[in-house]
């Protein structure tokens, strides 16, 4: 009974010992814990390595933006920047760019500079950009590239523009000038003063042409067809251009026929479609030889309405087909100086194709002729109490064009 007893004493010593470590175990967890908590409170929040809201203005921004890590690694980039290609996985792809950031990263100076870019790992086409690069806090630097290169190529098209328009100008205005001391020296000899006259006349009117076509690319780039957009009947077009010519073709027994659907309309400026249709027939007329035949045909594909101008004239190189619509640019500059033309027909037809929502296309062999089609989209036909009373066109009128 003794043993049992002292027995009984132990095990309950021994469990009453357990509680005592199971408790003070529970209270030294629970101390932990506040402890930690007490830190957490006290010790302040890791700071982002990105600052609040940049993510979002670089959704934003017209420039590309990247974001760069101190080890040149991409932490954001905007939807631009992906689109240019500056950034291939976590990485900024040009050497260049990763240069200037690492410059700027040690002293902490802002950066601008104008760079050449290549487009992509193939070509030689480059893009010109102008990039900004900058520390963004204490880790990180904004690198902004914008991309300038359709701004360098319409200043390039303007510069040569200018410098064309004066060497245009200046041939007619020099040529006058020789044939009138011509004339002043040659006064007791009437043949020879008909003879320059007649050269004058010719010069006077090539010079009458190109600054009628300068006026017609100046008014249809200044305006924008589609704002005063009306229903434009495509027969009434051809029939206005066909007008323009007549007198010439009937002089030289080229027959013009007039082909194809009627009642297809396209929405646009009614002088603005008449003298890009014209400027075709124009140059079908001029660069066709005597007793032939040029055809005008309208039809309609799908949802774009077709005005073809088929020759059966000398053709176009091959070399020339992708240049003939630039300003000032001439097939035969020999034939142009004869028939009068500047260089600036076609592409007076290129840009109201564009304004008016279409294009224009040649298909030409040597010596087979050349077919223009001009496209444009047809328009929908709407309510007539939508419609709104047609206002009165301004016809452009223009001399004889070529290329």
């Amino acid at each position: 009974m003794p043993i049992f007893v002292a027995s009984a004493l132990h095990v309950a010593a021994v469990s009453a010992s357990a509680l005592i470590a199971l408790g003070v175990g529970a209270a030294g967890g629970l101390a932990f814990r506040w402890s930690e908590r007490d830190r957490a409170k006290a010790e302040p929040p890791p700071e982002p390595l990105v600052p609040s809201g940049v993510a979002a203005v670089l959704q934003v921004l017209r420039s590309s933006a990247v974001l760069l890590d101190p080890s040149d690694a991409v932490v954001k980039a905007s939807p631009a920047a992906h689109a240019m290609g500056l950034v291939r996985g976590q990485r900024l792809v040009p050497e260049e760019l990763t240069g200037i950031a690492r410059q700027v990263r040690r002293d902490g100076e802002i950066r601008q500079v104008e760079l050449e870019l290549p487009r992509g790992p193939l070509g030689q086409d480059t893009l010109a950009v102008s990039v900004r690069v900058a520390p963004l806090g204490a880790q990180l630097v904004l690198v902004l590239v914008e991309d300038r290169t359709e701004a360098r190529r319409v200043d390039a098209v303007r510069r040569d523009f200018v410098a064309n328009v004066s060497h245009e100008l200046k041939t007619p205005v020099g040529a006058l000038s020789l044939l009138a001391e011509a004339v002043l020296s040659a006064s007791d000899d009437p043949d020879a003063v008909r003879r320059f006259a007649s050269r004058m006349q010719k010069e006077a009117h090539r010079l009458t042409n190109l600054v009628q076509d300068l006026i017609d690319l100046s008014r249809v780039q200044g305006d924008d067809p589609l704002a005063k957009a009306v229903p434009v009947e495509l027969v009434e077009v051809v029939a206005a251009a066909r007008e323009r010519v007549v007198e010439v073709a009937e002089a030289r027994s080229i027959e013009i026929v007039a082909a194809g659907a009627d009642g297809v309309r396209v929405l646009g400026d009614l002088g603005q479609l008449t003298t890009a249709v014209g400027n075709l027939v124009e140059n079908a007329v001029n660069y066709s030889p005597d007793r032939t035949k040029v055809v005008v045909s309208v039809r309609v594909e799908g949802e774009l309405a077709e005005v073809s101008i088929t020759d059966q004239g000398v053709g176009i190189p091959d070399q020339d087909l992708n240049r003939i619509f630039e300003r000032f640019y001439r097939v035969d500059p020999a034939r142009s100086r004869i028939t009068g033309g500047t260089g600036l027909g076609l592409a007076i037809v290129k840009h109201i194709a564009a304004t008016h929502g279409g294009d224009v296309s040649v298909w030409s062999v040597e010596g087979a002729g050349s077919t223009f089609t001009l496209r444009l989209p047809v328009a929908v036909q709407a309510p007539s109490t939508e419609l709104h009373p047609t206002p009165t066109q301004q016809t452009i009128t223009t001399g004889s064009r070529t290329t």
